[in-house]
């Protein structure tokens, strides 16, 4: 047997089961009493049982009805539960929302937006991988992560990208060498002086490449972390290209950085997410605060 039991009926099945009086259940209901009446009949009929006994003065529940009191206020209290959930989430007063970001992006840029939405949103848990486009993407699609910022954009169908900025490269070097003070960079003269990598499986290393192809650097160490290459370019290790957007890593005294314009030699950060997939709420609105606070490239 298929049950269509609403809301409407439970509350009304309740009411009457506690006040055992048809005139002051359609009262609390805000029913009168002919249409409260009809209600209780609708749901008798719906369970194919009488679940009142009533004459002109007594209303007491049969043993059918009794069976269905304890049910009947676990499942209203459920459904207000859902319910009231349901509403904080609208409300973005709870919620959860996993993001995967190229480290670079989760290091620099995204800590304030993510303060900004805390702020805004308390009640919304966030998660956060930082880690290489390829692992972004890879979260998205096992649904472990929402969207991701990567600087790969998938054309397949799976995905729904999103362009939310292009980032421009710079050479970092130390502000006592050679390249500091030179008019005009030319890629023969970062080839001159020992170059610091990073590790072929990097978006930067794969942009660089591409752009300076066939000229190869010469390389001195290959690493993983921004905090590396800086420290080794502090030093005096080598020189080294990189985004704009990791820029906020080489801020030190010690340090120059400048543009290095080559044809081809742009980093496009994308958001990406699963085609087949809707945001949650939540992760809508994060989303959308991202394309608002765009970030902010420097020139020079």
């Amino acid at each position: 047997m298929q049950l269509n039991l609403s809301t409407r009926h439970l509350r009304a099945f309740l009411a009457l089961a506690e006040l055992r009086s048809f005139t002051r259940a359609a009262h609390r209901c805000h029913l009168s009493q002919p249409a409260f009446s009809a209600l209780v009949r609708s749901l008798e009929d719906a369970v194919g049982a009488r679940l009142f006994d009533r004459d002109t003065r007594n209303v007491e529940l049969t043993a059918e009805g009794r069976t269905l009191e304890e049910p009947a206020r676990r499942l209203l209290a459920d459904f207000e539960t859902l319910a009231a959930d349901i509403g904080e989430r609208v409300a973005l007063r709870k919620g959860r929302v996993s993001v995967a970001a190229l480290p670079s992006l989760a290091a620099g840029w995204l800590p304030g937006l993510f303060a900004e939405y805390r702020a805004a949103h308390p009640g919304v848990d966030l998660e956060l991988f930082d880690t290489l486009s390829d692992q972004c993407l890879e979260l998205v699609r096992a649904g472990r992560a929402d969207f991701a910022l990567a600087a790969t954009g998938p054309d397949s169908a799976e995905w729904a990208t999103e362009v939310l900025c292009r980032d421009r490269f710079h050479l970092v070097c130390r502000h006592d060498h050679p390249l500091a003070r030179k008019a005009t960079l030319r890629v023969k003269d970062l080839a001159a002086h020992p170059f610091v990598h990073f590790t072929r499986a990097s978006s930067v290393r794969q942009h660089l490449e591409a752009a300076l192809h066939p000229q190869q650097m010469a390389t001195v160490l290959e690493v993983e972390h921004l905090t590396t290459v800086m420290g080794m370019v502090e030093e005096g290790v080598g020189i080294t290209v990189v985004p704009a957007l990791t820029l906020f890593e080489f801020d030190r005294g010690s340090l120059v950085h400048r543009p290095f314009r080559l044809p081809g030699l742009e980093r496009t950060i994308y958001l990406v997410r699963r085609a087949d997939r809707g945001l949650s709420l939540a992760a809508r609105s994060l989303y959308d605060l991202m394309i608002q606070r765009k970030p902010a490239l420097r020139r020079a």
